[in-house]
């Protein structure tokens, strides 16, 4: 036992030091492979730690998993990468969810499920169950399987209460023994999963980077609750650097969004898109072609590329490489201004343009790009909307009001990408797009930046 702990304080430690590298792109490759090695060196040591194991069944299932896993992570495609995380959430609650309600079915009817226990069981399978329904849900509306709208019904924040009241009835006659019965487990599980549904379905489309990062902290709390039903040091700690690591990372992505955490765990985020509408006034916009945007280019010294949804969608990332080596190849300086939101899920854009090799140094978030704009020549925006928008700063009924944007509109010239006029995921018109300064030039992103590169070679 003294050398399973020894061994779960080195995983501790390379977990750690994985995690503080995957903060910067230039590391974050070596952090996860740092992290990886940390978890093998706590599942040899948890394997070994037990006597009388199936080594045979354990076998057969890293065989199956590994087939399974490395056969959906080589088919996902990059824009499906948000579905992904979350389904890899909803996985990782369930089968924590699993693990301890397998312990309970083993002791409820003895004396070695004692209150602790049965306490770190409840919660344990009440958030695992959540967090495997909810983040099934997030990934269905990311697919499209369910609408990116919110979904609401009346009195549905009292349901919810209703239902949390009675996890916390039916766990305390568990917990203190009043009744072991296992339909008032069920009765949890159940709720459980309702609530995980309930929760979701009323978050819009536009707020899933907050939802995905949220989830993956509930996924990690699970397991750290599943620890402590073991009594497994290992499970302990990695669940809570997960979980802890995941609400620092919410508290990020609400600030990118201008929501407050209570906002996000209360189920509200994303309600106010329900009184937004799709179309507003209509927006009077210059449209532009590729080789008018060549000639704007080219009278450039400063571009910055602003990558969105839109870029992920057309897989354009390698083509918008080509663009940037082209323009620099022409003496202009090219940075990428990265929000910290854009995509689907936090990262998302990071993940894109690092495939297409785009130095690390380019790469610039937020509070380091905003100042660049107002000496910027051309700000060219591939399918980015609502964090672009500068509704957000004065707009007080807009419902990305007070959301920190990217200052595209300060720089001399913006093109925007788009293939079309439709509203982004908070369902309103960008008034960027009608400003005197924006030339729109639409189309799929890879087919327009493909062709403003030829054009570029032309000059």
């Amino acid at each position: 036992m003294e050398y399973t702990n020894l061994a779960y304080v080195l995983a501790a430690v390379l977990f750690i030091i994985g995690i503080k590298r995957l903060s910067s792109p230039k590391t974050a490759q070596s952090g996860n492979t740092i992290a990886s090695i940390g978890m093998l060196i706590a599942i040899i040591a948890t394997v070994l730690s037990f006597e009388l194991l199936d080594f045979k069944l354990i076998g057969v299932g890293i065989i199956v998993g590994t087939i399974i896993g490395s056969t959906f992570a080589l088919r996902v495609q990059m824009t499906q990468m948000p579905q992904m995380v979350a389904i890899f959430n909803g996985f990782g609650g369930g089968a924590s969810a699993l693990v301890a309600a397998a312990e309970y079915f083993g002791k409820y009817d003895t004396t070695e499920l004692g209150s602790f226990i049965s306490g770190t069981i409840i919660l344990s399978v009440f958030i695992g169950t959540l967090t495997f329904s909810g983040s099934f849900i997030a990934f269905g509306k990311l697919q499209g399987f369910v609408s990116g709208k919110p979904i609401v019904f009346k009195g549905q924040q009292i349901i919810n209460a209703l239902m949390v009241i009675g996890i916390l009835l039916l766990g305390s006659f568990i917990i203190f023994g009043v009744n072991q019965e296992l339909n008032l487990f069920y009765g949890i599980v159940l709720l459980a999963l309702l609530l995980g549904i309930t929760l979701t379905i009323p978050i819009g489309g536009a707020d899933m980077p907050v939802v995905i990062s949220l989830l993956n902290s509930y996924s990690g709390i699970a397991a750290s609750a599943t620890g402590f039903v073991l009594m497994n040091n290992g499970l302990i700690i990695s669940g809570a650097l997960v979980g802890a690591s995941g609400l620092i990372l919410t508290n990020i992505m609400c600030k990118g969004m201008n929501r407050s955490l209570a906002n996000v765990i209360f189920g509200a985020v994303g309600l106010d898109e329900q009184t937004s509408n799709d179309g507003g006034e209509q927006i009077s916009f210059k449209s532009s072609t590729t080789d008018e945007a060549a000639m704007i280019l080219d009278a450039a010294d400063k571009v910055i590329i602003v990558p969105g949804y839109g870029l992920a969608v057309a897989q354009a990332q390698h083509a918008a490489r080509e663009v940037a080596d082209q323009l620099e190849a022409m003496g202009k300086t090219v940075l990428y201004a990265i929000h910290p939101v854009a995509g689907r899920m936090p990262g998302h854009m990071n993940v894109l343009l690092a495939e297409a090799n785009v130095p690390y140094d380019k790469l610039k978030d937020l509070d380091d790009i905003n100042p660049e704009f107002e000496n910027c020549d051309v700000a060219i925006v591939l399918g980015a909307n609502d964090v672009v928008n500068p509704a957000a700063r004065h707009e007080t009924s807009s419902p990305i009001y007070g959301m920190p944007i990217l200052d595209v509109d300060k720089s001399r010239t913006v093109i925007v990408n788009k293939r079309t006029m439709n509203p982004g995921f908070a369902g309103i018109q960008n008034e960027l797009f009608g400003f005197e300064n924006t030339v729109m030039v639409f189309g799929d992103a890879k087919e327009m930046l493909t062709n403003l590169f030829k054009d570029l070679k032309e000059l």
